[in-house]
């Protein structure tokens, strides 16, 4: 039996099949493409759904992968078993070899048995072989051509038939079990003690040879084929001659790391095994474009850090110390996986921004227990309670039962637990691939898309549909979908709505409101206005042109646009969705925070230059290795053919996988304009911007409501000046009244002269205005004084001014101030420079007076 370290091992299984003719194919994102009964790749299978399912070809029928799992959401989840078993983990490589229609059990048996027993040269005598007790085929293959010894064989029933669904591709199974030997408790498949860890399952071969309908049918397919898998670090672990996965050399390192973060002296250990095994789950999700959320995959996330933090606590860790576990994955499985190494900045700063508010939320949940202990009626913590703190607010359940024991308590674990299995029947349930394989729509022809070329054509009706039945005839004011061989409509994908227009013929025309995909059919959804259509007839398509030219420059732009936030934000952004219309563009992104006004700025800047530059959108068509050879960026979790658009804008500035329509030169964008940015979910924000003449519509707009507002604003200002002149006026004034008793009689004339502090010069004349009417007969002089200049202003009653002139005492007052002035014989103002002499100034008045009566 060969030693052998589990990037030998991955590599080894690898270079056999494709040595057998097996290409070798990437794994694809823990996220999987265009699949919405699972949350997660949990299988090898997963990006061969389609292709199983007769809706995907690809350019060969055998194939090879080291895929990728996750399994802790859904219908697989082993997330409470990690760490106190030997092989369960939220996240493993199972390694595969498929057939697609090509060989079938006589192969798949041969193949494996080889490898193991020639390639990895474990002993014969250490394999027990089960089949389903219907494969009377499977055993016979086993005995009589590959040898096995009928006392190692077992026959089982459903532990060996795998099924895709509850309709759809299915069939019995083959499994290969490892013997640990004697020595370890346990008994082979099938017997009462197979539950042991003595004999353990290796590796699976599922034979898919049946169709199952909806009534539970089962008949033969016309091309079955194979899906296998074995656990890489099952395998790993009987080469390296250990019973625990977390003992072979892909763990122990990040063990070590996990016990050095922490501060644990110990490396054999169920808290640091779960650290261990979630480091890799959440570095993985993460890289593939999942953040932490509170639903669907970010949850799930979510429930994986905070899981490990609370193991970290457990050990003693007073502090952040997940993230930096990322440096010890990256180095080991970095070589296999580069996005490790390429995003392990990324990775770290997620990682501890969510163990920090992991702490404040222990803080949060420590209240919300406290409020509820306060509130018990009894001295048991109900399990909804409990269940509750821990699902919604992630509060750890042995931290629940370690208060409870403080405050005399105890803690309703039936409860809790019926809690948990309720909502693992409710993740089990929406993890069901309950969609009916034998209902979708299933054409033997494809439609021909010719929309990149022209917008117009000549087709043949292949099928119709009304009410989701196929129909031979639709009929004037019918809804339906019509099927064409060939067509100029796009349908919607990518974020880019589908087209609009007609189909046309003599008396005929069919007016589409949308074009969607489904397989590789394009459907065209409308309603028929005149005549009647049926299958085998031949139409004229014809694509809303402006409507497609103003929805293929907003596609253009998102393009231009994700390069500008890569540039300016950071390359963790990655595309989170995207809706192209006519209209506007609207585009989703992973972001950890609010785009800042200058950010936002630069990245409009970013594309309206390239926009100028008016460069040619060249579109390249070449198969999907040599596409990821040149760089150009695909969307995680979209599934693509082996041959592939490639879109470039500009000297390389934009290089895209895309399947989409687009301008022909950047210039055709004409400008683009951010009209709102803001965030939709955790780690996820949204841009909202216009293209071309919406954009220009946009700034017309922007302009008028700016001139809007800005005469809005000055009226205000103006409102608010003049009611701070009529405040500052009778401020004045009340200064003013207050001076009254300081009024001096003058040959039996009142006079009052006073400097008032802190009012407008402008509030001088209604000041002595007042104080003329309260004194009824006098004369008044007030003088302030503002930035050293001074203002002087003299009223004089009506009955006085043939004696005393208001004009004449001002002259004389301000010239003595350096300055001029004069008015009316009953009101006059002026001003000096000569702020010091004020005082004496006023103290003349009394004497100018007395002259002049």
């Amino acid at each position: 039996m060969k030693n052998m370290t589990s990037a030998e091992l991955r590599q080894a299984f690898l270079e056999y099949f494709q040595s057998q003719g097996h290409q070798i194919v990437d794994s694809s994102s823990l996220i999987p493409a265009n699949d919405p009964t699972l949350m997660f790749t949990n299988a090898g299978m997963v990006q061969f759904k389609d292709v199983f399912l007769g809706d995907d070809k690809r350019s060969y029928n055998r194939a090879t992968t080291s895929q990728r799992c996750v399994r802790a959401g859904g219908k697989h989840n082993d997330l409470e078993n990690v760490g106190y078993t030997a092989r369960h983990h939220t996240f493993f490589e199972m390694l595969g070899n498929f057939s697609f229609g090509d060989y079938f059990k006589r192969d798949a048996i041969r193949f494996a048995w080889t490898f193991l027993t020639e390639v990895l040269e474990l002993p014969k005598e250490k394999l027990w072989i089960t089949v389903h007790i219907s494969d009377d085929e499977a055993e016979k293959i086993w005995k009589e051509e590959i040898g096995v010894d009928p006392q190692r064989f077992s026959k089982l029933d459903e532990d060996n038939f795998w099924s895709m669904g509850d309709t759809g591709p299915c069939g019995p199974s083959t499994e290969i079990f490892f013997d640990h030997g004697e020595e370890i408790w346990g008994g082979p498949p099938g017997s009462p003690e197979e539950d042991g860890d003595r004999y353990i399952e290796i590796w699976n071969l599922v034979f898919m040879q049946f169709n199952r309908d909806a009534s539970g049918t089962m008949d033969p397919l016309p091309n079955p084929s194979i899906d296998t898998g074995m656990g890489l670090e099952r395998i790993a672990a009987v080469l390296q001659g250990v019973h625990s996965n977390y003992e072979i050399d892909l763990f122990q390192n990040l063990l070590k790391a996990a016990a050095k973060a922490v501060g644990s002296a110990e490396t054999d250990n169920k808290s640091l095994r779960v650290i261990a095994d979630h480091i890799r789950s959440c570095s993985f999700l993460i890289c593939d474009g999942v953040i932490p959320s509170n639903e669907g995959a970010g949850y799930v996330l979510r429930r994986i850090i905070r899981r490990a933090v609370r193991y970290g606590n457990k050990l003693g860790a007073t502090g952040p110390f997940f993230n930096q576990l990322v440096a010890a994955l990256a180095q080991e499985m970095g070589q296999a996986y580069p996005e490790l190494i390429e995003k392990q900045a990324q990775v770290e700063r997620i990682l501890l921004k969510e163990e920090e508010q992991f702490a404040k939320t222990l803080d949060h949940g420590l209240r919300l227990l406290e409020d509820a202990i306060s509130g018990l009626k009894g001295t048991e913590i109900p399990g909804e309670t409990v269940f509750k703190l821990y699902d919604t607010y992630g509060f750890p359940v042995d931290l629940t039962a370690d208060v409870a024991r403080e405050q005399e308590l105890s803690v309703d674990m039936a409860g809790f637990e019926k809690a948990m299995e309720d909502q693992r029947n409710r993740a089990r349930a929406a993890g069901k691939f309950n969609v009916d394989y034998n209902d979708s729509i299933r054409l033997d022809s494809e439609t021909a898309f010719s929309g990149y070329e022209q917008l117009s054509g000549d087709a043949k009706v292949v099928a119709l549909f009304s009410n989701g039945e196929a129909v031979e005839q639709l009929n004037a004011g019918d809804t339906g979908m019509v099927v064409l061989d060939e067509t100029p409509f796009y349908g919607e994908s990518g974020g880019q709505v589908g087209d609009t227009g007609v189909l046309t013929a003599t008396g005929i025309e069919f007016q589409v409101n949308d074009c969607t995909k489904e397989s590789k059919n394009h459907l065209h959804h409308g309603i028929l206005n005149s005549g009647s259509i049926k299958v085998g007839d031949l139409l004229q398509p014809q694509v809303d042109a402006g409507k497609r030219q103003a929805t293929a420059v907003n596609h253009s732009a998102t393009h231009i646009l994700h390069e500008a936030l890569r540039i300016v934000l950071g390359e963790h952004v990655q595309q989170k969705g995207s809706l192209c219309d006519a209209d506007r563009l609207r585009f989703d992104f992973s972001h950890f925070e609010a785009v800042k006004p200058e950010e936002l700025k630069q990245i409009e800047q970013i594309c309206n230059e390239q926009i100028r530059q008016n460069s040619e959108v060249r579109t390249d068509i070449m198969d999907i290795e040599a596409a990821k050879a040149t760089g150009a960026a695909a969307l995680f979790g979209e599934k693509y053919d082996e041959t592939v658009r490639v879109l470039t804008m500009g000297e390389g500035f934009s290089v895209e996988l895309c399947g989409g329509t687009h301008a022909s030169r950047t210039g055709d964008i004409a400008l683009l304009k951010i009209a709102s940015e803001g965030g939709i979910a955790a780690g996820v924000r949204r841009i909202e911007a216009v293209t071309g003449a919406k954009a220009l519509e946009y700034v017309e707009q922007s302009a008028k409501q700016l001139e809007d507002k800005l005469q809005d604003q000055i009226a205000k200002s103006r409102q608010l000046e003049k009611e701070l002149e009529q405040m500052k006026a009778k401020l004045a004034a009340a200064k003013g009244a207050d001076l009254l008793s300081n009024a001096i009689e003058v040959k039996g004339v009142k006079v009052l002269a006073e400097q008032l502090e802190g009012i407008e010069p402008k509030a001088l004349r209604d000041t002595i205005d007042q104080l003329k009417n309260k004194l009824g007969s006098g004369i008044v002089v007030l003088a302030t004084v503002a930035d050293g200049k001074v203002s002087l202003a003299a009223g004089v009653t009506k009955d006085l001014t043939g004696q005393v002139k208001a004009g004449d005492l001002v002259r004389e007052l301000t010239a003595k101030l350096g300055g001029k002035g004069g008015g009316r014989p009953d009101f006059a103002q002026g001003g000096g420079t000569d702020a010091a002499a004020l005082p004496a100034v006023l103290e003349d008045v009394k004497s100018l007076v007395e002259q002049n009566l």
